[in-house]
Parts: C-alpha cells; sequence; structure tokens
C-alpha cells in the first residue's frame, strides 16, 4: 500500500486535477489519497486557505464577506465544471454559506478548503470521500492522539479501500474541529501511512525532491536521490525548507519511505528519504546538501574559569527561557560561552535580559553581535571522510570570507559555520562549489 498527499498546487485547477488521477491510477497502490486546499493557479492568486481566515476576521467584525466568499466558489466551480463532476457542490457551498456568523469557529471554517478539495477530487478519482473529523483525533492542546487515530484509519480502510481524506484537520475529543498548523497536511498523510503501516508515503508537490542548495541561490542545485531522516532533521533545522517536522516522525518510527515527488514531473523518482543507508547507494555523495538561515543574534558571556561556574550558565539558560527565547547554538570555552538565536526571538526583549543576566548571573562580560548566517554542510559520510573541515576553511578563506563561528554535533553529521549576513549567499555558492559541483 502507498499513502500519496498531494499540495495545494497539485489541485490548482482542473489541469492539476487530471494529473492526479494519472498518478493515482498509474499505481493500483495509491489506495489512500491525502489532500490540502486548492492552491494558487496563477503567483497573484490567494490561497483559499488564507482567504478562509481573512473571512473568518470579516465575521467576527462584521465586515461583509460576499466577495471574498464569491473568490472561493469561482476556483471550486470552474474545477468542478471543467471536469464535469457529479459531486453536490452546490449544496456544500451554500452548506458552507449558512454557517456564518459572528459565532462560527475559526478552525470550523477554515478546515472547508481541505474538506471541498477532498470531496472534489473523491468524486473525480472514484474513491470514497472519508472525513478527517472522523479518523485524525486531537488532543485539546492540539496534539495528535496517535492510539485513537491509527484504530480509527484502520477500522475505516476495512470498509473502504480506496479513499481520499482531507488534509491539516481533524476533531478534539468534544467532536469540535481543529486545524493543525499550517502544512499539517503533511502531518496527515504521515498519520495514515504508520496507521496502515504502508510500504511508501509518497509526499507529491511542484518540485522533484530535494536539492542540494537553495536553487535561487545556486541554480544548477542536484536533487538528492536518497537521504536519511537524520540527514532530513538537520536540513530542515538549517532553513531547508522540505515538510512539517511533525509528519516525519510517525513515517520514521514505523520505518516507512519517505518519497518527495513532482506532481509536473510524475517519471522523476524524487527524493527517497528512510531510516538508514548500506551499499552502493551509500558512496554517491559524502555531502547530501548546503543549507542555511540569515539573521542571527550572538549572545557572548565571558567569566573566568567559567567552567567552575555552572550556576552562571543555568541562571543564563533560565533567562532565555524566561523570556521565551529559542536556542539555535550553544558552544562553551575556558572562560566564557556562547548563546546564538534568531534576531527576530531576541530583538524586542534584548535589553532586558542583557540587564537580568548581569543582575543575576554576574559575569565579567557580556557581548552581543547581530547580522549572522549559519550555513551547514551536512552529510552522513563525513565522519568517515578525512579533511573535510580542512576542505571548508580553505575553501571560504580562499574566497575572503571570514568564519565567525564553528560548531560540529558529536554525531558529525554536520558541520556550521557563521559568517555575516552580507557574505551568506557567497558561502552557501562556494562550500557546494567545493562539496558538491
Amino acid at each position: 500500500m502507498k499513502v500519496a498527499k498531494f499540495g495545494g498546487s497539485s489541485l490548482a485547477n482542473a489541469t492539476q486535477f487530471a494529473k492526479v488521477k494519472a498518478i493515482v491510477h498509474a499505481d493500483p497502490q495509491r489506495s489512500v489519497v491525502v489532500v490540502s486546499a486548492i492552491g494558487k493557479e496563477q503567483p497573484s492568486d490567494h490561497k483559499i486557505t488564507d482567504l478562509l481566515y481573512l473571512m473568518h476576521a470579516h465575521l467576527t467584525y462584521g465586515v461583509g464577506v460576499d466577495e471574498l466568499f464569491a473568490e472561493i466558489e469561482a476556483k471550486h466551480r470552474a474545477i468542478h465544471r471543467d471536469l464535469n463532476l457529479s459531486l453536490d457542490l452546490d449544496g456544500l457551498l451554500r452548506d458552507i454559506r449558512n454557517s456564518f456568523s459572528k459565532t462560527l469557529e475559526v478552525d470550523e471554517l477554515v478546515s472547508r478548503g481541505e474538506y471541498l478539495s477532498a470531496a472534489m477530487m473523491a468524486d473525480y478519482l472514484g474513491y470514497t470521500f472519508i472525513d478527517a473529523k472522523d479518523c485524525i483525533r486531537l488532543n485539546y492542546n492540539g496534539s495528535i492522539d496517535e492510539e485513537k487515530t491509527y484504530r480509527q484509519i484502520q477500522v475505516l480502510l476495512k470498509q473502504y479501500p480506496k479513499v481520499v481524506i482531507p488534509g491539516f484537520y481533524g476533531s478534539l475529543p468534544n467532536g469540535k474541529i481543529k486545524v493543525m498548523s499550517r502544512g499539517g497536511s503533511d502531518i496527515t498523510g504521515a498519520l495514515c501511512a504508520a496507521a496502515l503501516e504502508a510500504e511508501v508515503y509518497e509526499n507529491w508537490t511542484d518540485v522533484s525532491g530535494i536539492l542540494m542548495a537553495d536553487p535561487r541561490i545556486v541554480p544548477q542545485a542536484k536533487a538528492i536521490e536518497t537521504l536519511t531522516f537524520a540527514e532530513l532533521r538537520e536540513m530542515a533545522f538549517m532553513g531547508a525548507s522540505v515538510l512539517h517536522e511533525e509528519s516525519i516522525q510517525p513515517v520514521k518510527s514505523k520505518g516507512i519511505v519517505l518519497n518527495i515527488r513532482n506532481t509536473n514531473d510524475p517519471d522523476h523518482p524524487g527524493t527517497r528519504i528512510v531510516n538508514a543507508i548500506d551499499g552502493e547507494e551509500n558512496k554517491v555523495h559524502f555531502i547530501t546538501g548546503v543549507t542555511g538561515r540569515q539573521d542571527f543574534t550572538v549572545v557572548n558571556v565571558y567569566k573566568e574559569s567559567i567552567a567552575k561556574f555552572p550556576q552562571v550558565m543555568t541562571q543564563v539558560l533560565e533567562l532565555f527561557d524566561h523570556y521565551h527565547i529559542p536556542l539555535e547554538h550553544l558552544t562553551m570555552g575556558i572562560d566564557s560561552f556562547t548563546v546564538v538565536t534568531a534576531t527576530s526571538k531576541l530583538k524586542e526583549r534584548l535589553y532586558d535580559l542583557i540587564s537580568d543576566i548581569k543582575r543575576q548571573a554576574t559575569p565579567d562580560k557580556i557581548s552581543v553581535e547581530e547580522g549572522l548566517a549559519l550555513i551547514a554542510v551536512v552529510g552522513r559520510r563525513m565522519r568517515e571522510t578525512p579533511g573535510v573541515s580542512g576542505k571548508l576553511f580553505s575553501a571560504l578563506g580562499n574566497h575572503a570570507i571570514n568564519i565567525r563561528m564553528i560548531a560540529q554535533g558529536t554525531d558529525e553529521i554536520s558541520i556550521i559555520v557563521g559568517v555575516s549576513n552580507a557574505d551568506y549567499t557567497k558561502t552557501v555558492q562556494v562550500l557546494y562549489d567545493q562539496f558538491i559541483g
């Protein structure tokens, strides 16, 4: 069995729906289909989900929504007409319109994007429509109740062997609809794959897998054929926009292959993500990719022989937690330690944080540096390949790029360097050329 999830770009119009149908019917193992809300047909379009959120705001403050709803109707009616669907779309749209009120809950309204696209896709494929509220169980805090979700999915699939399920939402214990964070359709697909112990979880989008670098910086970036979940997490943490983070664990824990494919190029194998890679497949590249992010701030805390005063580090970290400032990296020296965090998370709290650190931890000195970019060279085989750090330093030195910090995890799956924001693009290109290009 394969679970196939299709993103919004794969559902933008009737032509895209037809591509999805061809993909699904090309392999009888694709028995479970999960869909997002209809995506943009043109760059200037609005996403259905964005329109629904805006509609809710209008309803809350008594502002008219006719124009917004007309745009949503038009997008769905065009696909319905062009595909000659038998679905009672008028009835579904009427039900949504009749629900409009100041007390309409935002989650219920926003979920209608996925609900409509799934209902139309089920009609088009000849599959059974299963409402996500009937199988995806959420706790009151928004977390997934995996045990109940898996059990309900298994029960429904015994009754209906070919189904389409809307992504992005589920139901609370009281039966009310609850949406996930944006990108949550990835999670729905992963839960279905894990519940059914699928062979493959296919995530169909508008790119042919994961690239070894940002194509906006490295236009010639190659696609990654296979990588491990550990490498994927490292690349995602360092900025690679790939999948919703919560969609990884369900399939990883079950040993299910995650395959990222391109709806517009279905013959391309895309990128396969697995728990471990052995044999010849492991010898293609010792570097999997180069990725990074800009706009970090470095807080350096100095105290002579700081290792003798562990309470200083504890107090500083507790203050970061008190101000809800996430930590990106932490390094320690003989007389200092350094905390790296996203500038956007620190900016409004910086002066209060520094004041409290001085008062509570009594360091000898504190310095703050802004404008840092972090770039990671990721690869599972780096630990067995000598000279990687030397090549990295040499390449950056030859291009007059000053390294402001460097870190490497104990698992040696990545080396992270910090450079100025101004050198970010140049650094990514240089490291790609050095290790991959």
